[in-house]
């Protein structure tokens, strides 16, 4: 039997030529707009040093992608700054703790709403000396242990980074009535991993995510001296970006990647976290279903 080859030619009907341009068109369209409506192909998150330092996020993230076929692209910073590249429009989603920054971010217009995911609780680590016998302290309150460690003399590597950590510990200091000051006062302007081992390498004390620095611990010379105290609560937040603010912000993927964070499968991974690697949990599961 004789194949026929049909080919387009300038003799055929002009609407006849350009049907199978069209066709394709319309399928690449149809391509596209599935793809948008799915959440697209890359989700931009930025989010804190610490919760990165974890290990958590490297954790989820395959799980994430392949449940949704999105791809997260991670920015680690402090969180100050990563709320600023949510303010330019250079993320999608942020994973920071700092509430009242996050607040001012909301009403500000740039996030739609924080969602409490989870949490921890800051410790203070420092030499197992504990020259500022801060360990010894009757009353488990973190702006008293910092206010003991800076009339010690001891010394203390701060952030220095605008991250929820350094908010956090200068909200203490303020709460205890000091300037933190003078040549035993470190500002490295570094992330967490690297304020750990900063302190580790010159005995000094540092405020630290518990999750980061028991990630750490083996590589470290310091051991937590005040944990678990009122004041040391570390709540973490996913905040959506606002894209009325700004164009381009993958609106179908934050709500993909919000359904996916509070889903039980991804809340029990974080429940988990810590327990085979560590012997511990390092987050503890907050998010209200209701």
């Amino acid at each position: 039997m004789k194949l026929v080859s049909i080919r387009l030619s300038k003799a055929m009907p002009f609407y006849t030529r350009i049907l199978p341009l069209f066709i394709a068109a319309l399928t690449a369209l149809f391509l596209v707009s599935c793809a948008l409506n799915q959440g697209g192909t890359s989700l931009t998150l930025a989010t804190t040093t610490s919760l990165n330092d974890s290990g958590l996020l490297d954790y989820l993230k395959p799980e994430f992608e392949k449940d949704t076929g999105i791809t997260l692209k991670i920015i680690a910073q402090g969180t100050g700054q990563a709320i600023k590249t949510g303010e330019n429009g250079d993320a999608d989603i942020l994973f920071v703790h700092s509430k009242s920054a996050e607040e001012k971010f909301v009403s500000d217009g740039y996030g739609l709403k924080r969602i409490e995911i989870m949490y921890n609780y800051f410790v203070i680590v420092g030499p197992k000396n504990d020259p500022a016998g801060i360990a010894a302290l009757k009353e488990k309150n973190a702006a008293n242990a910092l206010k003991q460690i800076m009339n010690s003399k001891a010394s203390f590597v701060s952030r220095g980074d605008d991250s929820g950590t350094n908010k956090k510990e200068l909200q203490l200091f303020k709460d205890a009535g000091i300037e933190p000051s003078g040549s035993e006062y470190i500002s490295a302007g570094k992330g967490m991993g690297a304020v750990l081992s900063m302190a580790s390498e010159k005995g000094a004390y540092t405020l630290s995510d518990k999750a980061t620095y028991v990630s750490m611990k083996k590589k470290l010379d310091l051991e937590i001296l005040l944990e678990s105290a009122d004041d040391l609560k570390n709540q973490y937040t996913v905040i959506p970006v606002n894209p009325k603010k700004n164009k381009g912000i993958n609106k179908a993927g934050d709500d993909r990647f919000v359904k996916w964070i509070t889903s039980d499968k991804a809340l029990k991974m974080i429940d988990r976290y810590g327990l085979d690697e560590y012997g511990e949990r390092l987050f503890t599961v907050n998010y209200d279903k209701k």
